[in-house]
C-alpha cells in the first residue's frame, strides 16, 4: 500500500464506498478565514476534485491560513494547503517561525498574487505607514501569511513590533474592528477585491496606505519572493488612484510524501477545469501550468512535474525535488 493511502488524521483516509468496496480518498484543503479569497478558492478546488477525480472527495477547511497550513500539511492533519510564497519558502527551508525545522512540503500549483493592503479609515488621520507606531492595529490572525508578511515588512522599515498594539484579528474581525473604532489600522495580504474590504468600503471612507520608492526598495532587499506592484484604482469605493504596495504569489502546497499519480490527477483536474474556478473568483485566471514553473518559490511535487512535462512545459532543475 502506498504511503498516501494510510490514514492521515481526519483529512486523508481510505474508506469503503460503493460497489465491491471501491476506495474513496478524502482530502482536506487548508484554506484561511471566510473573509478572504483562500476559502472560496479552496471550496472551488474541492468541488473540481470531487467531481472530476475518480475516487476523491475533497473539502475546504477554515484554518489560520499560511503558517498554520504549512504546519498542518507537514503533520498530515491536512495534505493540501494554500500558502503565501514567502511562508512556503520559510517552511520548506525551516526559517523564521518554523524554528529551524524543514517541513515536508512541495509546491503543487501557483494560485494568484497577493497584494499587501494596509487600511485605515480617512477620519483617523493616518496617511503614512510609519504612523502605525503607537496605534491599535491588526496584522492578521496568528498563523496567517498576512501576519507573517506584515511583520517582515515592518522589520524592513525599522518599525519595532512592540511599537504598536496588535490585536491579530481575522479579515472579517479586522474590518469590524475598523468599523467600530477598536483599531485604527488593519492589514490584509490578499488578492485585490476581497469581500471584507469591499463591504467596509460601502459604509465607510477608507484609505489604503502606500509605500514610498525608498520604503519599497528596503522591503524588496529583505525578501526574494516580494515584488513591487500597484493596487489598481477603482477596486474599492473611494480608492480611485493606484496605490504602490508589495506583492507575493500564493502557492498551493502538498505533503511531499503524497503518491505521484494522485497529485498528477489532482493537478490535471485543477488546470483543465480552471474555467469553473474563475467563475468563483477571477484571480484563478493566474492558476496556469505556465505560472507553476514561472513563479513557484519551492520545488514542485513529482506529480506536478509529470503533468507539466506531459504538456511539453520545461521544468527548471531548481523546481525538481
Amino acid at each position: 500500500m502506498k504511503r498516501s493511502s494510510v490514514v492521515l488524521s481526519f483529512c486523508l483516509v481510505l474508506a469503503l464506498a460503493g460497489p465491491a468496496g471501491a476506495k474513496t480518498t478524502f482530502i482536506s484543503i487548508g484554506t484561511g478565514g471566510t473573509g478572504g479569497i483562500y476559502y472560496p478558492y479552496g471550496g472551488g478546488v474541492a468541488e473540481i476534485w470531487s467531481k472530476y477525480v475518480q475516487g476523491v472527495k475533497a473539502v475546504a477547511e477554515v484554518t489560520g491560513a499560511s503558517v498554520e497550513n504549512v504546519k498542518l500539511a507537514h503533520k498530515g492533519e491536512t495534505v493540501i494547503g494554500e500558502v503565501m510564497g514567502d511562508v512556503a519558502v520559510a517552511g520548506y527551508r525551516g526559517l523564521g517561525k518554523f524554528k529551524d525545522k524543514k517541513h515536508d512540503i512541495l509546491g503543487m500549483a501557483i494560485m494568484y498574487p497577493n497584494l499587501l493592503q494596509v487600511l485605515t479609515l480617512k477620519n483617523n488621520g493616518i496617511t503614512a505607514i510609519e504612523q502605525v507606531k503607537g496605534q491599535n492595529i491588526s496584522t492578521g490572525s496568528p498563523g496567517s501569511g498576512t501576519n507573517f508578511m506584515t511583520e517582515a515588512v515592518f522589520k524592513a522599515l525599522d518599525i519595532p513590533l512592540d511599537s504598536y498594539k496588535d490585536s491579530r484579528l481575522s479579515f472579517t474581525e479586522t474590518a469590524n474592528a475598523l468599523r467600530d473604532g477598536t483599531i485604527t489600522v488593519g492589514v490584509w495580504s490578499v488578492g485585490p477585491g476581497t469581500s471584507s474590504i469591499l463591504d467596509l468600503a460601502t459604509t465607510h471612507e477608507i484609505r489604503i496606505l502606500g509605500f514610498t520608492p525608498e520604503q519599497t526598495q528596503k522591503i524588496l532587499s529583505t525578501n526574494e519572493t516580494y515584488s513591487a506592484v500597484e493596487l489598481a484604482g477603482g477596486v474599492y469605493r473611494g480608492v480611485d488612484s493606484p496605490v504602490a504596495t508589495i506583492g507575493v504569489w500564493n502557492v498551493m502546497i502538498c505533503q511531499s510524501t503524497l503518491d505521484t499519480d494522485l497529485v498528477y490527477q489532482l493537478v490535471k483536474a485543477l488546470f483543465e477545469h480552471n474555467d469553473y474556478l474563475r467563475r468563483i473568483h477571477p484571480s484563478a485566471a493566474y492558476t496556469t501550468p505556465e505560472n507553476a514553473v514561472k513563479y513557484s518559490p519551492i520545488p514542485l511535487h513529482p506529480g506536478t512535474v509529470k503533468y507539466l512535462q506531459e504538456k511539453g512545459i520545461a521544468v527548471p532543475a531548481a523546481l525538481i525535488p
